[in-house]
């Protein structure tokens, strides 16, 4: 089920072109008091929604897509964890450009780990990505997004796909400098989720997906997630070793080579094998 959120926080289910509202299904939504509440509570309570959302979309008028506002199809996650240099023509693109990518943060994933945007720069495809440093250079990453279904903690890599809600496409932006990566791409509007989520059961196996990126009809990115130097279930299982993972937490889960810069003005078109294909304007700068 293709599952997105959109105009004043409605959910919706996206069939043949079309939002179908489900939004009444958020009523089922438990009640919690301050202090209770981990992890985004739709995503938690999916599995037993999903369901009840079904039904409502069959019930519903359709809404052309086209006319709605697409927004992050999650809502509060705790945490955007991100996968550096994660394909290796993407590492040799960045090792061979020492002058816009900074050399100490250019080396392998399995030394350096991951790393964390804050979830505040997370803004859905509709909602565009507006340049806060028009004097630097700010780049385009395009990545798959896997969403976290429930709680994870020394999560196998066995077990991991276990632990997934869906999938989206993400779109990592980051300004160039020397400033700490989580600094540099933590901007307001920097983690572009959409154009809505995928759930696990229609994606089955998430290493075979293939995407691009085009700017302004242009192609600058085309990869396949078989290409990923740590898998999604490897991801998971990194992400879980370090930190618990809970129900809406966002793994970006690398770039590959073809990054390059965005200006104001530029229209993003990234697209993704299963998922879909959303355009993103860049304003600003």
């Amino acid at each position: 089920m293709k599952l997105c959120i959109f105009d004043d926080g409605r959910l919706g289910v996206v069939r043949n072109g079309a939002i179908f509202d489900a939004s009444a299904a958020l009523d089922r939504l438990p009640t919690w008091r301050y202090g209770q509440r981990t992890g985004d509570p739709l995503i938690e309570a999916l599995p037993e929604l999903l369901p009840h959302i079904s039904t409502l979309a069959d019930a519903a008028k359709p809404i052309p897509i086209e006319q709605a506002m697409l927004k992050a199809p999650v809502v509060w996650p705790g945490k955007l964890v991100a996968a550096p240099v994660n394909y290796n023509d993407h590492l040799a693109e960045a090792q061979a450009d020492p002058g816009t990518f900074a050399p100490s943060q250019v080396r392998r994933i399995h030394e350096i780990g991951l790393f964390l945007k804050a979830p505040s720069a997370l803004v859905g495809s509709s909602e565009g990505i507006m340049l806060a440093k028009p004097d630097r250079r700010t780049d385009h990453e395009v990545e798959l997004a896997v969403i976290i279904s429930k709680k994870a903690s020394h999560v196998s890599r066995d077990e991991a796909l276990d632990y997934v809600a869906g999938y989206s496409i993400g779109l990592d932006i980051t300004v160039r400098g020397g400033e700490e990566r989580s600094l540099r791409k933590s901007i307001d509007s920097y983690a572009v989720l959409g154009p809505w989520m995928v759930t696990a059961d229609e994606i089955g196996d998430p290493g075979a997906l293939a995407f691009t990126l085009q700017v302004n009809g242009e192609t600058r990115q085309r990869a396949n997630t078989r290409d990923l130097v740590i898998d999604v279930p490897g991801l998971i299982e990194m992400a879980s070793s370090w930190y618990t993972l809970q129900p809406g937490d966002v793994i970006y889960t690398g770039t590959p080579a073809g990054v390059g810069p965005i200006q104001s003005g530029d229209i993003l078109t990234a697209s993704m094998e299963r998922i879909g294909t959303m355009k993103v304007n860049v304003h600003g700068g």
